[in-house]
């Protein structure tokens, strides 16, 4: 731990790197550029980048690259060796401002949605210099937007930008209000918690589903799961703890504060929290994390699973999404204070929350849409497809007694005691947390718990930052005429809140009473990826977008199509991998299975010695095959079918009404064939063997 303050961020071109490495007029200029979002001229970028490069060569690194993040999930990278040949034969280290500021992909490999065709292969990668340069594997990674040749954005990242300066325009209309006039910047903050589980990576490669899926297709339940809750917050075993150890290292090194983990509810599952960020640098690091988890397990001979449902019956894996508002002054917007009833900006900033969510419930549901989420979403460990926010007792009181035109009565506050004189005392919270609510405010930030473990959480933070701003902004243009500032902002809260307050729910979000009540109020609830994405190209969503230039309608529409073709594509490798292990694993087992019990069943009878046992097995390990062979005919027909439907649309709901609900039907008859065959003849890891591998 000594350390660690030498090692944090010592691979990162960070500001305190800046400072040293550029002299202080570039120095004070670039910074000036990227505050004001000012264009970046090709005098100051050769300066930054001839620093940059003598930098990374410090640091071992012998290539660069632009690091982007495309509609895959993923991100990219093409790496460019420093050396360039001089006329003499020999050679020398060189990266230029241009190669700093520009790169230029193909840009015809990468998910387009329609705005590209194939032939058309021009892409252009843009430095973004709001987010740190990094090192990583011996290359210097410039983090970047990616656009086409026509200049729609390709990737997650520019509209990230783009609702990040939406939402600080509209939020400084407010403050200014407020009497903030000293305020520069405002800006949306992100702690993205990541769960994730651990397997012996022997065990994983010899699962072809778990390595083309991240999921297994088929898994009979151990005798023991999670229910005795042993796991959770367990002791960490010491071969995680050895993998935990060198994560945390590295993800110092690049600046990334990863600042708790702990073994999560299901056997085999941990999480990792790391500190709150600025959004855009939060997603980077998010995207960054993953990838190091994966090459870090890898080392330790472990298989990190980032998939939401790997294993059926146990739970599965979100990310949560801690979202706040800050300013340059150090201000939380999101910060209820020693007196939140009188804290009349506070109470703004929630109720314009609260208006966003309710008239954006649908777009928000449609950030966390994916084939591995819908696993996850609606089981008991993970809230249903209903948006809701929980604002916990106190809050809601006091935006009750807004509502009514009561005077709150301030709750006293309650000292803990715990009947053991010895004990601390301590403050006891004025509200509980509820793990049950999509959107739950936990004292100065708002968690969204919907979102996937192996989704990006640009998505969400795009959406977020962009209906927030749309109520703020709406806000700020009866506000603005106002004539008095007080009444009207009364008024203004007391009716968003009557209107909006069918959003805020504080119970049980897992219960089917809530499903009951949520269906009363009229919200939301779009079960599976279809039909939530469905509403992303609704025309008020569009409207939103292109009204405050974070998606054009183009880009709007081709992530419709992307999003959909994904659905189906995972489907798909779905199906065809487990017609595969039919074939090549399930039905050998099964049948090897029964030659073994005909024998047995032959040398018993010639003995005339009663074979009811192995009889009753081999007539329900033939029936059991029977009718999974039938079952693989139908899903073969099906994917037959599916290339002929050309509409993304019809085709999402085809793969889920049809090639889903089959392969979902097969698991039932394969979960009971490894219940019934011999451990002899089931040649794959069970789910005990890969649950229980670290132990």
């Amino acid at each position: 731990m000594d350390k660690l303050p030498d090692i944090f961020e010592s691979y990162v071109f960070n500001d305190n790197v800046m400072q040293e490495k550029l002299p202080k007029d570039i120095y004070k200029k670039l910074i000036k550029t990227i505050k004001n979002g000012e264009r970046l001229d090709l005098e100051l970028a050769n300066v930054v980048a001839h620093a940059m490069k003598e930098w990374a060569i410090e640091k071992g690194a012998t290539h660069f690259t632009h690091w982007f993040q495309p509609m895959t999930g993923v991100t990219a990278e093409k790496h460019t060796c420093f050396i360039t040949q001089t006329k003499d034969g020999k050679v020398r280290m060189e990266f230029t401002g241009k190669e700093l500021v520009q790169g230029e992909p193909d840009a015809s490999s990468f998910p387009s949605g329609g705005l590209r065709s194939t032939f058309e292969a021009r892409g252009y990668t843009a430095w973004d210099p709001t987010s740190y340069a990094f090192i990583k594997d011996n290359t210097l990674c410039i983090p970047s937007a990616f656009c086409s040749y026509s200049g729609e954005s390709l990737d997650k990242k520019t509209p990230l930008l783009r609702s990040m300066q939406v939402l600080e325009k509209e939020a400084k209309r407010i403050l200014k209000l407020f009497g903030h006039n000293d305020i520069n910047r405002v800006y949306t903050t992100v702690g993205a918690e990541q769960e994730y589980f651990l397997i012996d990576r022997d065990l994983y490669l010899q699962r072809p589903d778990l390595r083309y899926c991240k999921r297994t297709l088929f898994g009979a339940c151990p005798p023991k799961g999670q229910e005795l809750e042993d796991h959770y917050f367990g002791a960490i075993k010491p071969r995680v703890l050895e993998f935990m150890k060198e994560l945390d290292n590295e993800l110092w090194k690049l600046g990334i504060i990863a600042k708790t983990e702990h073994n999560e509810v299901a056997p085999g599952q941990y999480e990792l929290a790391p500190e709150f960020t600025i959004t855009n640098m939060a997603t980077d690091q998010n995207q960054i994390t993953m990838e190091l988890m994966k090459v870090i397990a890898e080392k330790h001979n472990l298989a990190c699973i980032l998939h939401e449902k790997p294993f059926a019956g146990v739970n599965g894996s979100g990310k949560h999404n801690n979202w706040s508002i800050g300013t340059d002054t150090g201000l939380n917007l999101l910060e209820p204070g020693k007196t939140p009833s009188e804290n009349k900006q506070f109470l703004l900033f929630v109720v314009a929350i609260m208006k966003a969510i309710d008239e954006y419930q649908d777009l928000l549901r449609a950030t966390t849409a994916s084939a591995s989420n819908d696993h996850r979403l609606g089981a008991s460990e993970a809230p249903p497809a209903i948006i809701s926010i929980f604002l916990g007792d106190e809050l809601t009181e006091i935006i009750e007694s807004m509502e009514n035109s009561k005077k709150y009565k301030k709750r006293e506050a309650v000292e803990m005691e715990m009947g053991v004189p010895s004990l601390a005392r301590f403050t006891k919270d004025s509200t509980d947390r509820n793990r049950t609510s999509p959107l739950a405010f936990t004292g100065n930030k708002f968690e969204f718990r919907m979102v996937g473990s192996s989704l990006s959480v640009s998505g969400p933070n795009i959406v977020l930052n962009t209906i927030v701003a749309e109520a703020l902004s709406q806000f700020a243009d009866i506000l603005e005429k106002s004539s008095d500032f007080d009444k009207d902002l009364e008024e203004l809260l007391k009716e968003n809140i009557k209107k909006h307050k069918r959003i805020v729910y504080n119970g049980n979000n897992y219960s089917d009473e809530w499903v009951k009540e949520a269906s009363k109020r009229g919200l939301c609830n779009l079960k599976t990826t279809p039909e939530a994405l469905e509403t992303f190209i609704a025309q008020k969503n569009i409207d939103l977008f292109t009204k405050h230039n974070v998606l054009t309608k183009a880009e709007v529409l081709s992530r419709y199509e992307i999003s959909l073709e994904e659905y189906s594509k995972v489907i798909n490798i779905e199906a065809l991998t487990l017609i595969d292990m039919i074939n090549k694993y399930i039905i050998p087992f099964s049948l090897d299975y029964t030659e073994e019990l005909v024998n047995i069943c032959e040398k018993k009878k010639d003995l005339k010695i009663k074979y009811d046992i192995e009889k009753d097995l081999l007539d329900k390990i033939t029936n059991l095959t029977n009718n999974l062979y039938k079952k693989l005919k139908t899903l073969e027909d099906y994917l037959s079918e599916s290339k002929k439907i050309k509409n993304v649309s019809k085709s999402s709901v085809f793969f889920r009404d049809k090639v889903l609900a089959c392969i979902e039907e097969m698991r039932p008859i394969i979960d009971e064939l490894e219940k019934t065959v011999s451990r002899k003849h089931w040649k794959l890891p069970t789910y005990g063997d890969m649950l229980y591998s670290l132990a």
